[in-house]
């Protein structure tokens, strides 16, 4: 019934809190993968691998249904994605054994890439016109979920005798709530175009308008979600192997500070234009990789956490930069599709390579391993950097005419 719908304001900040709630389930387990690696017998290469297969199901998920929304409506795939989500918190409970748990981050994944372009795209359909709180919200809830997630799961396993239960047990009855709470009064929110079937065969689409600046934020999107999946993977590590410190609660202090910081990156860009807080937010993930690089050289886990703050900081600055410059101007009908190419370079970055540092780490060191990982994201930040300083002043300097209107949104960036 249309008078339940929840209103314009009230719905935009229902799907960014249980936006939050998905990556809260999606970080829950990063705490827990050392007790189930002792638990159940397997070492780091393994470790990394049930961390990358929840990315690649997650990948397949966004490649198959990433813009589903667009052509049957925000609320029916949330609602849907919800009741899996609830579904892969249920398998963790069961979980006994290496393919429970692979299982369990399957459906996770799945459930979590069917809901990530939706989720996107209502935030952008529901934000106020002129205030570009939908970005910053996208930007910003990787940050809030996964912290919340890792520390609350963290502070469980110092303190809880059944923590696997009382945290898969807690979001099984939350996503569960929220799938009813958004089936019923979350007002549909875009228009639905044509062509569902057609929507379903896997591909990355980015709409032409947006197609340069994709390009130029590329880098910077696998930077940033590169150095999320390393903390999220390793960061315990670490925090174990490095700095020898053995507490659960300590082993998520890494990704605490990363997230924490990267959320008042991300709110600090809400009134700077797209590129100058990509650009500047860029240069303060720079230093910050610098700092981290040297610290893992030390013993002083004081000064690793001090460059993690700094690296975090301008995570979230130049990611939110970067969504902001690519989804300037979007059509209503295109944006889970957008988000949905957005969110695949992410994860992918996010997956890959620190699939590949847990793989490496046997040969090599941890610690070598975390120099080099920082030198490729400072690598792939500068690039971003330079080419879209390069690419506003080239946009400064062009003579300025009549303006076509396809070019007006890739203008208007």
């Amino acid at each position: 019934m249309p008078s339940r719908r929840l209103s314009r304001p009230a719905a935009f900040w229902t799907i960014a809190i249980v936006q939050v709630i998905v990556l809260v389930a999606s970080g829950a387990p990063s705490p827990l993968y050392r007790i189930y690696a002792e638990e159940f017998g397997f070492g780091s290469a393994l470790l990394t691998v049930v961390f990358g297969v929840y990315a690649f199901a997650l990948l397949l998920a966004l490649l198959v249904v990433g813009g589903l929304s667009d052509h049957v409506g925000r609320r029916p795939v949330i609602t849907a994605a919800l009741v899996v989500e609830a579904a892969s918190m249920v398998l963790f409970l069961l979980a006994d054994g290496l393919g429970w748990l692979l299982a369990a981050r399957i459906v996770q994944g799945l459930a979590t890439g069917a809901i990530t372009g939706a989720f996107g795209a209502a935030l952008l359909d529901l934000q106020d016109p002129g205030k570009p709180r939908g970005s910053v919200a996208n930007a910003a809830s990787p940050a809030v979920g996964l912290a919340l997630g890792a520390v609350g799961a963290g502070l469980a396993v110092q303190h809880l005798p059944s923590p696997t239960a009382w945290v898969f047990g807690s979001l099984t009855a939350i996503c569960l709530l929220a799938a009813v709470g958004i089936g019923l009064f979350l007002p549909e929110s875009s228009p639905r175009l044509p062509g569902v079937a057609a929507s379903l065969v896997p591909r990355v689409e980015v709409p032409a308008p947006q197609r340069r600046a994709f390009w130029l934020v590329l880098p910077c999107l696998l930077a940033t979600w590169s150095l999320g999946g390393f903390y999220a993977s390793l960061s315990p590590s670490v925090v174990a192997d490095i700095y020898r410190i053995d507490d659960h609660a300590v082993g998520t202090l890494p990704m605490l500070a990363l997230n924490a910081l990267s959320l008042v990156g991300s709110v600090a860009t809400l009134r700077v234009a797209g590129p100058r807080a990509m650009v500047g937010g860029g240069l303060v993930l720079v230093a910050g990789m610098a700092g981290t690089i040297a610290a893992v050289s030390t013993d002083s886990v004081a000064f690793f956490l001090t460059a993690t703050l700094v690296s975090g900081a301008g995570f979230g600055a130049a990611f939110a930069g970067a969504l902001g410059l690519v989804t300037a101007g979007v059509a209503p009908g295109r944006r889970a599709g957008l988000l949905a190419a957005v969110f695949t370079s992410s994860y992918l970055a996010f997956s890959l390579p620190a699939i590949a540092a847990g793989v490496t780490t046997g040969a090599f060191g941890l610690q070598r391993t975390v120099a080099v990982y920082g030198a490729v994201v400072i690598v792939l930040t500068l690039v971003s950097v330079v080419g879209v300083s390069l690419d506003r002043r080239r946009t400064a300097d062009a003579p300025v005419g009549p303006v076509p209107a396809e070019g007006e949104a890739a203008l208007a960036r």
